[in-house]
């Protein structure tokens, strides 16, 4: 008996017993690579070679000038991803293979020794005939696959990372959470500076394998997923 209390103790404490009456946490931001990106020191301008910047001119090319570039293009920079996928794909197969053929063999004379040896055969067995087979075969197979997917979103990302052929790595992570129930969306890919547009957005078909995940966790999303057990034993019972 204390043997079984010890195990079911020990199964309690696997399973978010914790989150019993709570809403969901959200996912710490410190330790992420947004959180070092953003506290990181920027980069230094690059002076004027010719001495002539001036703080008050209009023309400078600082960001904080009226007609300065405000794309991200260092680490630490903010941008927005836009996100409209609308997807359809209808796949429709279908095969068939037919395939029939017969062999018929026999000895109907051979120096009298086809003769000799149907007297000892069953009867109505000649070795005219000694071998007659026949094969048919047929297959045919059909599938339909049919899919539509259709997602609007938008998402601030970091520029964590700027490597040394000039791509960007960005990052985002958004959650919002709605009574018990947390909506997840994270993004993360490689862009071009050059993709940005002058109004610091990039699409996702710009992103350089980009990883896009949008889902949610719960209560909802608990009640639509199987327990543990029956995901473990769907994998190792082979019936």
């Amino acid at each position: 008996m204390r043997k079984q209390l010890v195990f079911l103790l020990s199964l309690a404490a696997c399973s978010p017993l914790d989150q019993v009456g709570r809403a969901p946490d959200f996912s710490p931001l410190e330790g992420s690579y947004q959180h070092h990106a953003i506290y990181s020191a920027p980069m230094p301008d690059v002076a004027d070679p010719n001495g002539l910047s001036d703080a008050s001119s209009l023309w400078t090319a600082g960001k904080a000038s009226l007609l300065g570039d405000r794309r991200a293009g260092q680490r630490g920079d903010i941008l927005t991803v836009v996100i409209e996928i609308d997807d359809r794909a209808e796949i429709k197969n279908s095969s068939g293979r037919q395939r029939s053929g017969s062999q018929t063999m026999g000895i109907p004379s051979l120096l009298g020794i086809p003769q000799r040896i149907d007297e000892s055969l069953p009867d109505g067995a000649s070795m005219a005939e000694a071998v007659d087979l026949n094969s048919n075969s047929q297959f045919s197979g059909s599938g339909t696959v049919s899919r539509n997917e259709k997602l609007t979103l938008r998402i601030a990302a970091t520029v964590v990372e700027k490597l040394a052929n000039g791509v960007l790595r960005i990052e985002g992570q958004q959650e919002v959470r709605v009574n018990f129930e947390l909506r997840e969306l994270i993004v993360t890919g490689y862009v071009r500076p050059a993709d940005i547009t002058r109004q610091n957005e990039i699409t996702y078909d710009k992103i350089a394998g980009a990883r896009i995940s949008y889902g949610g966790r719960g209560q909802i999303s608990d009640m639509q997923q199987p327990r543990y057990g029956q995901q473990i034993s769907e994998i190792l019972l082979p019936f």
